[in-house]
């Protein structure tokens, strides 16, 4: 992909979008829809009332309280604390007995693929429907090549997945988790759909076409782990910087959400040593500072 190229858009909660550069280049969403995988856990726990695993919340993983069955919430086999070390670390998901950090982090996404696969059967065709339906484009699919070089690559968060279930921490075979992790990391998105299927978090968990699809309270909490968590272990970087819930990719997309206003996508592909967008952080810190949007 050509490290020069960079878009931007900002879609507002009043149906307006703004765009400038490439905004219609379609690049691998890659780590944002990790985002959009857990609205869609939530959406289905919300129905089945265990949001959280326990009656007060406090699940602490599959193996300390969760059990790992099919009645535990998400919650109790994934945390909700920044992780301070790469997205991809093994020494932390061993240290911490095969529960992720966060639902951002490589690990903590795979369990949510794999909680999302057990409630619907399909993990991946459930967030790129989400996708179509949000950004308006109904054809958003996995890009072939890109899954091939995922899969090809992939053998860390193969470590990642079989001592997730070496701790009692996958429901699914370990293969056909990944499988759909991988599908969902590999779909094409451009910044315009990127930022109109962000949406969803700024008008507080309702779909474009106005039903709900999680709690206004859920939406609310997952923008709160967008800003200690979105951008791995450089998120308090981008809380002093920019101020606003990020989620990146290492495709070079960045999704911001200003709730109760609008939705914005930075995309640049020259990332930093911590894999995040270099272009995409200079965008939304300007962003930020001309519109006064800042969250602090």
């Amino acid at each position: 992909v050509d490290p020069h190229q960079f878009g931007f858009a900002v879609a507002t909660v009043d149906g307006a979008v703004h765009t400038a550069g490439d905004s219609d280049v379609p690049f691998a969403i890659e780590s944002i829809s990790k985002m959009f995988a857990l609205a869609l856990v939530l959406s289905h726990e919300d129905e089945r009332g265990t949001a959280d695993g326990t009656a007060d919340g406090t699940g602490t993983g599959a193996r300390a309280g969760g059990g790992g069955g099919a009645e535990a919430g998400l919650w109790a086999r994934v945390h909700r604390e920044p992780s301070g070390e790469p997205f991809n670390s093994l020494i932390q998901l061993e240290i911490e007995q095969g529960i992720p950090r966060n639902p951002f982090i490589n690990p903590g996404a795979i369990v949510v693929t794999d909680h999302l696969h057990t409630l619907t059967g399909d993990a991946y065709g459930a967030v790129r429907t989400l996708l179509a339906r949000e950004s308006g484009n109904p054809d958003l699919r996995a890009d072939a090549t890109v899954h091939r070089s995922e899969t090809a690559s992939g053998d860390r968060n193969r470590a990642l997945a079989y001592l997730m279930a070496d701790f009692g921490n996958m429901r699914n075979p370990v293969t056909v988790a990944l499988d759909h992790y991988f599908r969902q990391c590999s779909i094409m998105i451009t910044c315009t759909e990127l930022a109109r299927a962000g949406l969803l978090l700024a008008r507080r968990g309702r779909r474009a076409d106005g039903t709900r699809l999680i709690r206004a309270d859920d939406a609310r909490r997952i923008t709160a782990v967008m800003t200690t968590c979105g951008t791995y272990d450089e998120a308090g970087e981008f809380a002093y910087r920019v101020g606003l819930p990020c989620k990146s990719g290492v495709g070079g997309g960045i999704l911001a959400t200003v709730p109760g206003r609008c939705a914005v996508a930075a995309w640049g592909p020259g990332l930093d040593p911590k894999g995040n967008s270099v272009a995409g952080a200079v965008a939304l810190e300007t962003f930020a500072a001309v519109s006064g949007c800042s969250l602090f």
